[in-house]
């Protein structure tokens, strides 16, 4: 995929970042977003010290007009975008009878309004190439819930729904659609979960272990890739057994 652009959400760290290193060792010229300018560029930096090509660019993914910019910045590096990756997000736990209005508008709007967004974004000029692949990071909560995650699961729920939706309205047209479901991963946002919270966790999966992100990055590799031109509005579970389908 030499030369072909991708632009990862959420990169600075964590799955994202993973997923932004894998692709650029795969040939994509990476465009590297985070909240945070510091942890955007330390990203591509590194990729670039690694080889790679990679640039940039701080924003939030639930602001309009930063998406607008991100966009644009994301095309003056490396040109029209072939892969998008919906990974940003934030995690948050609360019991749903004392779950505060702000934090579960909050978990929608960074998880639900920012794919919405920076899709719409990058939708057009794939359409009009004929060609594209859209991968957005949703988690195995989206399938099963989870305790004290009432937000978080119906948001990840949404961005399923989401998926399968616009698999079937653009596949015809060349731009292909599909989800990541992963269970747990070793990533900061899962850290910061109570301990407690990871040890229930830890017990119930089949395989023992939580994910790492490299595993996650793996699977978003795969849908971005040719060898997965069958796969249509699919959401792949990297979940150490958590979910089967």
């Amino acid at each position: 995929m030499a030369g072909t652009s991708a632009l990862v959400t959420g990169a600075g760290s964590g799955i994202g970042r993973a997923i932004a290193i894998r692709l650029a060792a795969d040939g994509y010229a990476v465009f590297v977003n985070d909240l945070s300018a510091e942890r955007a560029e330390a990203v591509a930096a590194e990729i670039r010290a690694a080889g790679g090509t990679a640039a940039s660019g701080a924003g939030d993914v639930g602001d309009e007009a930063d998406v607008a910019r991100l966009h644009a910045e994301a095309v003056a590096a490396f040109g029209a975008v072939a892969l998008l990756v919906n990974n940003a997000g934030i995690a948050h736990q609360s019991l749903f009878e004392s779950l505060e209005v702000a934090d579960f508008d909050r978990m929608f709007r960074v998880h639900v309004r920012g794919t919405f967004l920076m899709t719409r974004a990058v939708l057009p000029a794939m359409l009009a190439a004929g060609k594209g692949v859209v991968v957005n990071v949703a988690s195995q909560l989206g399938q099963i819930g989870g305790v004290e995650l009432v937000h978080y699961s119906g948001a990840k729920a949404a961005i399923i729904g989401m998926t399968k939706a616009l698999a079937r309205e653009v596949s015809a047209r060349g731009v292909r659609v599909n989800a990541v479901a992963p269970g747990p991963i070793n990533t900061p946002l899962v850290m910061d979960l109570s301990e407690d919270w990871r040890a229930a966790k830890k017990a119930e999966l089949p395989l023992g272990r939580f994910g790492e992100p490299s595993e996650v990055a793996a699977t978003v590799a795969f849908l971005a890739s040719d060898e997965a031109s069958l796969f249509v509005g699919q959401t792949l579970g990297p979940n150490s057994g958590d979910v089967m389908l």
